[in-house]
């Protein structure tokens, strides 16, 4: 970095990660902290995206701060969310219940936050509970090797109650410190840079993107590159939705008009035209499709590309469901299938033959229409009025069903890739007898005695006929007599007189062995 460049920086606000198990009380933390309620619009009180939040607070040297703020979800299916979100951030604030204590989803954010070798902070939080135990959770962190301050660590730790505000004006001053201790700085005059951290589509508005710059000032008439998508920047939306002039580091925009849907965490930068744009994204582009084949080859397993053989690869050895999934944001549809990728079955596969965001559309239903076998599902996403219309008119029952809670979808979509489990049918021998004596044959009808060694003979059921321990044979039990009166059945220890229609001929000596064909489980 030059001097020139080095005269340029000026301290910019930390941009924070809020990370922790489901239900452990980020969200309301975060609601807390900007006085806005947000909790109440995600379903299932599970966060769906990342959000990006400004907020200010006053710290009690009576000094102004200012915050950018990310949420993640808790959910094990937004994982790559939350990777995305320690990536972005400069410090991460571990929020765990002091109810609770470390759960798997908590572990999971801990990787994550020092995959990303970011300074963190632990909120041990609903200590306002009946059953909180703030040393029991200390004592649960230590066990999954996070030690904190006093406790074999220097990790702060802030107990804090995010519904009544305990402890939150103390952790905002510990990111605050934890902020000038990193020393975040910045050269506001330079082009912005930074990380995509969410992406939609609207069938009004276009493809719309959230940036959070973490370098530089996006401003008003430029053109943003990320990969092989570009936008130029019209105008440029807050975190609240209101058109700003420009959106400095450590800040979250929207920018609306993308060329296509940029990938969530691909790196941005800004271009000096229109014409670069298209080429860069051109170049990107290229490069994704050569580096493709070369991918593939490389993840076939044990044998090299060139010596398989023909039929080898892409013959399923399995039944496949297919499936379409629409999402409301690139976010969601990443955490769709990652949560879909754990069904599994050996004589059923999923298999995604379209997948995108914004709402189901007429190509969505036509597909259908063509192959009534395929599924779609919707992740906060409906079917557009027309497609809606196509549906209701639609002569044949159309499988599409749209969902706000992903393990709903999950599970809608698990029964129905059991439903079409190919059944298995086994033989189950029933019972056993021994053939004593042959009393008549009529052409295939025999008539003998025997007696039950085993299990049950019962009239109706199929019989193999045993000598020498090989099947010669098969027949049917036409009749079963026991002390001369008819009955269905004869059990273990009786003898029995029967009439076995079979094309071998049964001798004394022989034995049958009743069998019942049933469903395999």
């Amino acid at each position: 970095m030059t001097a020139s460049n080095q005269q340029n920086l000026v301290r910019r606000s930390p941009v924070v990660v809020v990370m922790g198990h489901i239900d452990h009380g980020k969200s309301t933390l975060l609601d807390y902290i900007r006085k806005a309620n947000i909790v109440a619009g995600e379903a299932g009180g599970i966060t769906q995206h990342v959000g990006a939040y400004e907020a200010s607070y006053v710290s009690t040297d009576g000094a102004k701060h200012d915050l950018t703020f990310l949420d993640t979800p808790g959910h094990a299916a937004f994982c790559s969310i939350r990777e995305r979100g320690a990536l972005a951030a400069d410090i991460a604030i571990l929020v765990v219940s002091a109810e609770d204590g470390v759960k798997p989803q908590t572990v999971e954010a801990m990787k994550e936050i020092k995959a990303a070798n970011i300074p963190f902070i632990v909120a041990i939080n609903k200590i306002d509970k009946p059953n909180a135990d703030i040393d029991k959770t200390k004592t649960s962190l230590g066990e999954h090797e996070i030690y904190v301050e006093g406790w074999g660590g220097d990790t702060p730790c802030v107990p804090i109650s995010a519904l009544k505000g305990t402890g939150v004006p103390e952790l905002l001053d510990m990111i605050n410190l934890v902020a000038e201790l990193a020393d975040l700085k910045a050269d506001l005059s330079a082009p912005a840079k930074g990380l995509i951290i969410e992406s939609e589509k609207d069938t009004r508005k276009g493809i719309s993107a959230t940036l959070l710059v973490k370098e530089g000032t996006l401003k008003v008439g430029d053109f943003v590159l990320a990969g092989s998508a570009w936008a130029p920047a019209r105008y440029i939306e807050d975190f609240t939705g209101k058109k700003v002039a420009s959106s400095a580091a450590s800040k979250p925009a929207v920018i609306v008009g993308w060329s296509e849907i940029p990938a969530c965490g691909t790196a941005f930068r800004i271009v000096s035209s229109k014409k670069e744009a298209e080429k860069s994204a051109e170049e990107s582009r290229s490069s994704a499709k050569a580096a493709a084949p070369r991918a593939v080859a490389a993840a076939l397993p044990t044998k090299a590309a060139d010596k398989l053989k023909p039929g080898e690869v892409g013959e399923p050895q399995t039944a496949i469901v297919p499936i379409v999934i629409k999402a409301d944001a690139i976010g969601s549809l990443d955490g769709v299938k990652h949560e879909l990728s754990k069904i599994k079955h050996d004589k059923v596969e999923l298999k995604i033959v379209s997948e995108g965001i914004g709402e189901i559309n007429e190509n969505d239903v036509k597909m259908l229409q063509s192959d009534p076998t395929i599924m779609v599902v919707g992740f906060n996403s409906v079917p557009d009025k027309k497609s809606a219309s196509l549906i209701e008119r639609s002569p044949i029952a159309l499988n599409v069903k749209s969902f706000t809670i992903i393990y709903e979808l999950t599970e809608y979509v698990r029964e129905a890739l059991l439903a079409k489990v190919p059944k298995e049918y086994v033989e189950q021998i029933i019972g056993r007898a021994k053939i004593m004596a042959v009393f008549s044959k009529d052409r295939d009808k025999q008539v003998i005695g025997g007696k039950v060694q085993e299990g049950t003979l019962e009239t109706g059921a199929a019989v193999r006929i045993v000598r020498r321990e090989a099947v010669i044979g098969q027949g049917t039990i036409r009749e079963l007599q026991q002390q001369k009166k008819r009955v269905q059945e004869v059990r273990e220890g009786f003898e029995f007189g029967t009439m076995i229609e079979a094309k071998a001929e049964i001798a004394a000596g022989d034995k049958i062995e009743a069998v019942r064909v049933v469903e395999k489980a």
